[in-house]
């Protein structure tokens, strides 16, 4: 069940608490970012690491992907996808899937906040 299908649940059973909602969730996300492991090392290539540069990237680093979400406060969270054959390789769905396991870190975030904040209007 995905995040919209339990949302559904939710306004047809009537449950009107507050909440925080597949909108809201999307609403606190203020920027994407998306790289592979393989870029990560590019990176290290050109900055002090001396083990790197000797060694060089295994390929396979091509096929993890990170996901970075920055939140509205700053705050930032991670996903990742990595892909165990790489002939199933498919950069746009590993995108897909890392930033779905970046935002399963926001929901208990946010639901802490709203928690807090409700606790405070007590």
């Amino acid at each position: 069940m995905n995040d919209q299908a339990i949302e559904q649940e939710i306004q047809v059973k009537g449950l009107s608490a507050p909440r925080v909602t597949p909108e809201d969730l999307k609403a606190n996300i203020v920027g994407e970012y998306f790289f592979t492991a393989a870029d990560g090392v590019q990176a290290a290539f050109n900055s002090q690491d001396e083990l790197t540069r000797l060694t060089g990237a295994h390929g396979e680093l091509a096929l993890l992907i990170f996901c970075v979400l920055v939140l509205r406060n700053g705050f930032t969270v991670t996903g990742e996808s990595a892909c165990a054959s790489p002939e199933n390789f498919d950069a746009e769905i590993g995108r897909k899937i890392a930033r779905q396991n970046a935002e399963q870190k926001v929901w208990p975030l946010m639901g802490y906040a709203l928690k807090q904040q409700l606790h405070e209007a007590k």
